[in-house]
């Protein structure tokens, strides 16, 4: 697990740094995990680590898969010149529930606080709330 102490508060204030998620990663804020089943038996702490799927919120998304602009001044042997990187962006936004694949997750902890790091391509189902239609 990779600690990271005051890197959403600093002594200018609080949420004076931003943590910014790279490439298709997808940042996850875990559910609670209940260490109690439906029945009422107590699960020792290794249960919950073997399940396969896991579930959380989404906290915040990098900008998605880069693909290279095309030359915009015609053929690639004319001399044109790239303007930059453009971004496929991700199916998972801010405020989604994920289920996503356990062994693909990397642990993070920001200011005592644990956080999933994701791939995209690990998450296997979103949860949304509704837009209500005009």
């Amino acid at each position: 697990m990779l600690y990271l102490e005051n890197a959403l508060n600093t002594t200018d204030g609080p949420m004076s740094r931003e943590v910014l998620v790279v490439g298709d990663k997808v940042l996850i804020k875990p559910e609670e995990e209940n260490s109690k089943t439906p029945s009422g038996l107590f699960l020792p702490v290794g249960v919950q680590e073997k399940e396969a799927a896991m579930g959380g919120y989404v906290v915040n998304v990098g900008p998605g898969y880069p693909t290279v602009e095309p030359l915009t001044d015609g053929e690639p042997w004319s001399g044109g010149t790239r303007t930059g990187m453009r971004y496929v962006p991700l199916q998972a936004s801010k405020g989604d529930f994920a289920i996503f694949l356990r062994s693909n997750a990397v642990e993070v902890e920001i200011d005592a606080s644990k956080y999933l790091i994701v791939p995209h391509a690990a998450i296997l189902l979103l949860i949304r709330d509704k837009i209500p239609l005009p």
